[in-house]
C-alpha cells in the first residue's frame, strides 16, 4: 500500500495581489513626489528617511508574500508541513491520536492562525484541511486545496 501526498500552495488570490500592488505603488509615488520633485507630502510630511524606511518595509512585505508557501508531504510514516519561511513540522503517524479532513470555516484569515479550536491553523486559501490531534493533546490543522486526495490519504493511514 503506497501512501503519498504532495501539495504546494501559494497566495494566488487576485484581490490580495491587487491590494499589495496598490500598496506598493504608494511609496513609489511618495518617493517621486517628495524626494525627486521636492514637494512635501501633505500638511505634516514624513521625513525623507522615514519615507525610505516605510518604502523598504512595504517592499519587504510584498517580497514576503511572493516567497511564502505552504508545502505538505505525507507518506506512510510522516506528515511534513512547512510554511516557508516561518515554520517546519514533521509529525510521525504514531504521534497522532486523530486526523481528519474538515471544513474549518473562517478562522480569522489566512496564514498562521493561533488559538483556534483546531489549535494552530496553517493555510493560504480556502476553508478545508487536515485537522490533527496528537497523542499529547496538541492540535494543528494544515489547509489543502486537494481535499479528496488528502481524505484518501487520511483513510489509508488511519485504517
Amino acid at each position: 500500500m503506497k501512501i503519498e501526498f504532495i501539495e504546494e500552495q501559494k497566495f494566488t488570490q487576485w484581490w490580495l495581489w491587487l491590494i499589495l500592488i496598490l500598496v506598493g505603488v504608494l511609496p513609489i509615488i511618495g518617493i517621486y513626489k517628495q524626494i525627486i520633485l521636492e514637494e512635501p507630502l501633505g500638511d505634516n510630511p514624513i521625513s525623507d528617511l522615514g519615507l525610505i524606511i516605510f518604502s523598504v518595509f512595504i517592499f519587504l512585505l510584498i517580497g514576503l508574500f511572493i516567497l511564502m508557501k505552504l508545502k505538505t508531504k505525507i507518506d506512510k510514516d510522516t506528515i511534513e508541513m512547512s510554511f516557508f519561511p516561518f515554520v517546519k513540522k514533521i509529525t510521525k503517524w504514531t504521534e497522532i491520536k486523530k486526523a481528519e479532513v474538515v471544513n474549518y470555516g473562517f478562522v480569522g484569515g489566512w496564514g498562521i492562525r493561533l488559538w483556534t479550536k483546531y489549535g494552530t491553523v496553517y493555510n493560504v486559501k480556502g476553508n478545508k484541511g487536515m485537522a490533527i490531534e496528537l497523542q499529547n493533546g496538541k492540535k494543528f490543522l494544515i489547509g489543502t486545496q486537494k481535499v479528496a486526495e488528502m481524505n484518501e490519504i487520511v483513510k489509508k493511514a488511519s485504517g
